[in-house]
């Protein structure tokens, strides 16, 4: 007896071609970079970071600044904050170049996968290691006297700002790592920016604590500017004629680093 498939070849002919869900995909290669990071100890020495800036930079300092009348513990928590955010852009870093040393990057352009998908994923893997970082720090930051004086909102403004600088200094890393393919030579590079933009601001010490030759440099520059807002944030609220500048230095370096890491993203190596 012959069994006739018509109607069976039929009913496959009219369903509709897959069609890949780059919502799954970014979801998919987004755990796999946390599960990694996990495991790996990374999102440990997230949080474990916070505490080395913490004591590091407030137990030295903290009687120095009382006899100028400063409260230490409120005055250091944005740089050590921007601190912990630049562990997250070298980690970005780092994770492009091995990708992309490694042929993944390469590999993953011949799969049916969003062209962006790939740069959303390690993007919001450094954002899940940057809010790990963050509520370390401000952790800490409560044990050494730290307070969020200016309400709730603030407070809000405060995580929501430093989660933004992070982002925007992970995406500009990525396209970096993405085009040198060496993760070695990539995190010593991005090192000693940030020591030097870190060390000469008024994250750690005042305005007036610089020779008068280099002060209008110290003062300007964005980790500096960044560190005003923050402090003013966390204590009285931040006014508009302080606010502005910070925004300037991220919509500046937004507009610099996100079409660049899309570009290094998209192009075939």
């Amino acid at each position: 007896m012959t069994v006739s498939t018509a109607p069976a070849d039929g009913l496959f002919d009219a369903l509709p071609p897959a069609r890949p869900s780059s919502f799954a995909q970014w979801r998919a290669l987004t755990g796999r970079i946390v599960r990694t990071m996990v495991l790996r100890g990374e999102l440990a020495f997230a949080v474990i970071t916070p505490l080395v800036f913490t004591l590091g930079f407030y137990l030295p300092l903290r009687y120095v600044m009382r006899f100028r009348g400063i409260d230490y513990a409120q005055f250091v928590m944005p740089i050590i904050v921007l601190q912990t955010m630049s562990f997250t852009m070298m980690s970005n870093a780092q994770l492009a170049a091995f990708e992309s040393l490694t042929g993944l990057h390469s590999r993953l352009q011949t799969m049916p996968i969003g062209s962006l998908v790939p740069l959303g994923s390690r993007v919001s893997a450094g954002l899940v290691r940057s809010i790990s970082s963050l509520a370390a720090a401000i952790g800490f930051g409560y044990l050494i006297g730290f307070r969020f004086v200016a309400g709730p909102a603030q407070a809000t403004l405060f995580c929501v700002s430093s989660l933004a600088v992070g982002t925007v200094l992970a995406i500009g890393a990525d396209a970096l790592g993405s085009l040198t393919k060496s993760p070695e030579s990539l995190s010593q590079a991005l090192t000693l920016p940030t020591l030097i933009f870190g060390m000469l601001s008024c994250g750690f010490v005042p305005e007036s604590g610089f020779p008068h030759w280099i002060r209008p440099f110290v003062r300007n520059q964005p980790i500096s500017q960044f560190s005003f807002a923050l402090r003013d944030m966390a204590a009285h609220g931040v006014t508009w004629q302080v606010a502005w500048v910070p925004l300037v230095w991220l919509g500046g370096l937004a507009v610099l680093f996100v079409p660049l890491a899309i570009w290094a993203s998209v192009r075939r190596s």
